[in-house]
């Protein structure tokens, strides 16, 4: 059996109804031949133009803090990191940028830090409440890990959606990489998120050291039964001054494989291309797109901070003018029969 004809076979039966065997999710994830994974993205792409269309939806993420109380190994704004010069915006500043997304016509904004305790229930269920009331615009949130009655306030204060990627699906990787953390306690956290009505998102790194294409089967698996409104996926940067230095980076490929499968095996869900994959490649972005891949974040944090919200090596070669970084995009997109809407 060639390549291809085994993703054929793998391919048929994904797109059967019920969940995802684990054993064709490793198959695929196991392959590193692009042309042999082609019919895999066709049919993802197929997928997304059929359940959620053409368009590709705006998401303008102002990044507030990068304090942060974790020291996770693979993130640059880890509480260890004294390197960083660190920054808090102030509620002026939070809500200045969120007047530049409504301007840019964008209709959702993300507000994201780092696990930062200074920013209480009270303190962030005022700045909610006042973006709401002065632009109208839907919020996500990505926050972390907080108590439940802190997500109820939030929700109740105005905000829609939440982002907390589980990051990886095994256990002890994650306790691994999340020192003082525990993967039972995220997924209770993103449990509670459903229940109190937020449109819920999570997601996965790629080439995590220690990771294999088992554990990959399993973050898609994970997505699935969490019923996932979105989700984040994106390649592992090792980053400079953490523990992971050293640690070769994740890879176009692999990232655009599972885009393809959670596509195929939730065909409702929002997808981000993410700008860790133009850090990958020139095109990783557009690669993204084409492989099930239906949203787009233009980071809309002031210049003066975006270069400090320091995740991983290589952010700053996107910190142009979001305005002129989406009229770029708009006009590949249109060369894909792709448009954009706010």
């Amino acid at each position: 059996m060639t390549l291809t004809s085994k993703t054929e076979e793998c391919l048929e039966r994904l797109q059967e109804a019920g969940p995802p065997r684990r054993e064709d999710l490793i198959a695929l994830l196991s392959l590193r031949d692009e042309k042999a994974l082609q019919p895999l993205f066709f049919a993802a792409d197929a997928r997304r133009k059929e359940t959620v269309g053409d368009v590709v939806h705006l998401r303008g993420i102002v990044e507030f803090s990068n304090y942060c109380e974790r020291n996770c190994l693979y993130c640059g704004l880890r509480q260890a990191n004294r390197q960083l010069k660190r920054y808090r915006m102030t509620d002026r500043e939070i809500l200045e940028a969120a007047f530049a997304v409504k301007r840019a016509n964008i209709g959702t904004l993300v507000l994201q830090s780092g696990e930062d305790p200074f920013y209480d229930a009270e303190k962030l269920c005022r700045l909610i409440e006042s973006i709401k009331r002065e632009t109208g615009l839907v919020i996500t949130l990505s926050l972390g890990e907080r108590p439940r009655e802190e997500y109820q306030a939030f929700r109740q204060a105005g905000a829609d959606r939440y982002l907390l990627k589980h990051e990886t699906a095994s256990p002890s990787l994650y306790h691994r990489l999340r020192p003082g953390s525990r993967l039972e306690n995220r997924l209770t956290c993103l449990g509670w998120l459903k229940d109190l009505g937020f449109e819920t998102g999570s997601g996965n790194m790629v080439g995590l050291p220690g990771q294999d294409a088992a554990v990959l089967a399993d973050d898609i698996s994970l997505i699935d039964s969490l019923n996932a409104d979105m989700a984040g996926i994106g390649p592992f940067l090792p980053h400079p001054q953490t523990p992971l230095s050293s640690c070769p980076p994740g890879e176009v490929l692999p990232v655009l494989t599972i885009l393809a499968l959670v596509r195929l095996t939730r065909p409702v869900i929002h997808l981000p291309a993410t700008t860790a994959m133009s850090v990958l490649h020139p095109e990783g972005r557009l690669k993204a797109l084409a492989s099930g891949a239906n949203v787009f974040m233009p980071d809309f944090t002031p210049p003066a901070y975006r270069r400090l919200y320091d995740l991983y090596p290589g952010r700053s070669a996107d910190s142009g003018d979001p305005l002129s970084i989406l009229n770029l995009l708009e006009k590949e997109l249109n060369r894909y029969g792709r448009t954009i809407l706010p």
